[in-house]
């Protein structure tokens, strides 16, 4: 899709392919061949990809790692990665160690690091080939000393080997916070190879402007930022949808339903950006606690199969191959999309084929794809009132012009490619969470300091300097800790640099 001060000039939408860089060629190329200028005219290239959520749910492409805890002599109840599933952990886990070290909240040690047992530790790593390793230190959010002298010393002791803080990545719970680094770090070549990839099919098209991904706050990073934070891109997709809905239809507070082909994935829209989970998310069995969109997904879509007598609708789907499964495409298939056609919700295909389908059958089948409709808006209100509903997505056909718990049902223009949309709007974000103790400086001075660095952050990630603002400041006094501790996190957003 391409898109030029806000309006869509060109787009084209194309079906998924095993290798994901040949997919994204295709799609890029048929825009290209449609927009009224060269390719040297764009400024830049925006992307979303699930790609590094299926090689985590499919256990597939992930690097050997080692997982490094520092907190002996506390923390010892629990070893590294235990709550993974075990073909995960067996997957990836090629060491995973407990060392001394870690502070508590207000910068008092746990204890000092052994660097006799690092040495050993870099000796290992080199012995066993191990290139990508995850440090995690207790409370490393609010004191990163630790952590970031042990990520220094492997890097000089262990040619090649790439280190994912797991600060830069989770909020304070350290054993989330630890999941969510390691899977990063196992992540990480893939990561790497596939940015690549990406950058060489734009290449071999005459795009040279800068890529960018999309991450699952509904803000945009570098490539090569996303090349060492691939975790960031987890659920991206839905948050794009959200952003992509809340500009075409010019709201900033309602109910996104973004349907596709086999699912339909709802999510609440505040302020015009995606509502953040509160809870601890769970990525392909493994519980983390970094920022994601609070979504809520359930199977119906286009392709979901629909029972004899109607009185089931998905979560079985066709998938891709509705165009030719699906009855109106002269296949043997009775799908959602078939019911849609014949009700008159939507028009293609041959509608000659589905003439055959008994009215009950037809009604039974539009309740029960309303009814789930309903219930998943309601799962998402925070108030018993209706709320303006948005609907996007190559499925949006399915859903009526009235719901119930709806005030309204909004199909903006261009829905079916909000995705692409929210992507190519989006700003680039910094966060900070961390817990400070506000003994010894005052209040101002500690939300100052996490503003800067979640300030830099952002630039890190692409954002002109120039363009970033304050959009969120979140103080929670911690009544049960000492020395007057406040978690403090801070939300900043900024413009593409050269954007």
């Amino acid at each position: 899709m391409l898109l030029d001060r806000g309006e869509v000039i060109a787009w084209a939408k194309h079906p998924t392919t095993p290798d994901v860089s040949s997919g994204i060629f295709a799609a890029v190329r048929d825009v290209l061949a449609h927009a009224p200028l060269a390719p040297r005219e764009i400024s830049a290239v925006m992307l979303g990809t699930t790609h590094f959520t299926n090689a985590v749910v499919q256990r597939r492409d992930l690097a050997h790692i080692a997982v490094i805890r520092l907190g002996l002599p506390a923390t010892t109840s629990i070893p590294p990665l235990e709550d993974w599933p075990d073909d995960l952990r067996e997957t990836v886990a090629e060491l995973a160690v407990i060392l001394p070290g870690g502070h508590q909240f207000d910068g008092r040690e746990i204890a000092p690091l052994d660097w006799q047992a690092l040495e050993q530790l870099a000796r290992e790593l080199r012995r066993r080939g191990v290139d990508t390793a995850a440090v995690t230190a207790v409370f490393s959010p609010a004191v990163p000393k630790h952590e970031d002298a042990v990520a220094e010393f492997l890097t000089a002791h262990v040619p090649g080997l790439r280190v994912t803080r797991s600060r830069e990545i989770g909020r304070i719970g350290l054993l989330e916070r630890e999941n969510a680094a390691a899977l990063n770090a196992a992540l990480v070549p893939l990561a790497e190879q596939t940015v690549r990839a990406f950058q060489q099919a734009l290449s071999e098209l005459g795009l040279e402007a800068p890529l960018y991904l999309s991450q699952n706050d509904g803000t945009l990073m570098t490539a090569e930022f996303a090349a060492r934070y691939p975790v960031l891109t987890f659920a991206s997709g839905p948050t794009n949808s959200m952003r992509g809905a809340a500009v075409l239809s010019g709201l900033r507070d309602a109910i996104v339903l973004d349907v596709g082909g086999t699912t339909t994935d709802g999510g609440a829209l505040v302020g015009g950006f995606p509502r953040e989970a509160s809870f601890a998310v769970m990525i392909g069995g493994v519980r983390t606690n970094f920022r994601m969109p609070d979504v809520v997904s359930i199977g119906l879509g286009g392709g979901s199969l629909v029972g004899p007598d109607g009185a089931t609708v998905g979560p079985q789907s066709v998938g891709f191959r509705l165009n030719e499964e699906a009855l109106v495409f002269g296949g043997s298939t009775l799908t959602a999309s078939d019911i849609a056609v014949a009700a008159g919700r939507a028009r293609f295909g041959d509608p000659s084929r589905i003439a055959h389908l008994p009215p009950n059958v037809v009604r039974r089948a539009l309740t029960t794809i309303d009814q789930r409709l309903s219930e998943l808006i309601d799962s998402l209100k925070t108030t018993r009132a209706a709320v303006p509903v948005i609907v996007v997505g190559g499925g949006s056909v399915l859903v009526p012009d009235h719901l119930e718990g709806a005030s309204e049902v909004i199909r903006p223009p261009h829905a079916a490619v909000a995705n692409a949309i929210g992507a190519a709007i989006a700003q680039v974000s910094g966060e900070i969470d961390r817990i400070v103790s506000l003994e010894g400086q005052t209040r101002e001075a500690a939300l100052t300091a996490a503003c800067a660095d979640a300030r830099r952050a952002a630039i890190e990630a692409g954002a002109d300097p120039g363009s970033v603002t304050v959009v969120e400041i979140e103080e929670i006094p911690i009544a049960y800790l000492p020395s007057n501790a406040v978690r403090v996190r801070v939300k900043v957003v900024g413009d593409l640099r050269g954007g």
